[in-house]
């Protein structure tokens, strides 16, 4: 009689991963969970649905993530996926396993290994926008990527799907939530469709330990064919000086606001602009969104914090989070100001 747990007879069966176990945990909480595997061969990477999840749809997250991966791989700087498992029974939830990458993730503080100065910053930011241009530049339709229904509408289904998700579940009063989605709603550009991570800042993504350079992005649990525009404003509404202080999740690309004379939003769009051919007219809009949505998302987790749900730092972090984003989000497009 065969002995060997049914996790790691899959795994051989299917990822090719001989004498599996899992190891610690790389990643959690309202993201997906990344969780280390060792077999024979080296390393890889579980990917699974959170312990506690925002949406309902969040194990949906992991399919789409793979079938992301699989499409773009070998075009853009992204982990190959090695095997996809929709049979519930031997984790409890559906998982991908996924390619493992060495390398660092950047958040509040520089690589040990990185020289000091706006010299580092600058090509911190070069490689985030060239690696997400890249990525802006496939052919979604020749990789064979499945598109929602109208993507070209990304960010007005957005707007839609929040502003109802936050008026059927809340805990406090926000009115910026309702005010800045009817700013947005009157300020829509109609926008081209490609393929767009979903969640792109400088947290998702490794970067080489010994010097700064990107080597691939990571979770891609919110993929999908819709607007680029959307993509790039989100990593640039956190870099550099922000409107607000402290700001909202102010952890995030913080190493950008730290260094003095660092390459700016504004050069960095232009950039991007270059790369991809898009223009950058109306781009502001799409800060506005990016800061707007992040909100809008993230107080689900407040929410559930509030209800004795969860009771970690991050959800207790939102009570200033949440309204700071929306704060900065109407600066960005003046509301309240008469302008």
């Amino acid at each position: 009689m065969d002995a060997t747990p049914p996790l790691v007879r899959w795994l051989a069966q299917h990822a090719g991963l001989d004498d599996a176990w899992l190891g610690d945990r790389l990643g959690g909480g309202n993201s997906n969970v990344t969780q280390l595997i060792h077999h024979r061969g080296g390393r890889a990477v579980l990917r699974r649905p959170p312990d506690h999840a925002i949406s309902a749809s969040a194990a949906s997250g992991i399919r789409r993530e793979y079938q992301m991966l699989a499409a773009v791989h070998g075009h853009a700087p992204v982990p190959r996926p090695l095997a996809f498992c929709d049979d519930a029974s031997l984790l409890g939830v559906v998982f991908a396993v996924i390619e493992h990458v060495d390398g660092v993730a950047i958040s509040t503080a520089l690589p040990p290994a990185y020289p000091a100065g706006a010299t580092t910053l600058d090509t911190i930011g070069n490689e985030l926008v060239d690696a997400l241009a890249t990525v802006h530049t496939l052919d979604w339709q020749t990789l064979g990527v499945e598109p929602p229904s109208a993507p070209q509408d990304y960010v007005a289904k957005q707007i839609r799907r929040w502003l109802a998700a936050r008026a059927a579940d809340s805990v406090r009063e926000l009115p910026l939530i309702s005010e800045v989605a009817h700013w947005l709603e009157s300020h829509l550009p109609p926008p081209p469709p490609a393929v767009m991570h979903g969640d792109y800042h400088l947290d998702n993504t490794l970067f080489r330990r010994d010097a700064p350079r990107l080597t691939t992005v990571i979770d891609w649990e919110l993929s999908t064919v819709g607007n680029p525009y959307a993509d790039v404003a989100l990593m640039l509404a956190f870099w550099g000086r922000r409107p607000v202080d402290p700001p909202g999740f102010s952890f995030v690309q913080k190493v950008s606001r730290d260094v003095a004379d660092c390459v700016d939003r504004d050069a960095l769009a232009r950039r991007w602009s270059r790369r991809t051919g898009l223009p950058l007219d109306d781009f502001e809009v799409y800060r506005v969104f990016a800061l707007w949505r992040l909100a809008s998302i993230v107080e689900g987790a407040y929410v559930q914090f509030r209800r004795g749900a969860v009771a970690d730092d991050y959800s207790r972090r939102l009570e200033h989070d949440v309204p700071a984003l929306l704060e900065e989000a109407a600066r960005v497009a003046r509301i309240g100001t008469g302008a």
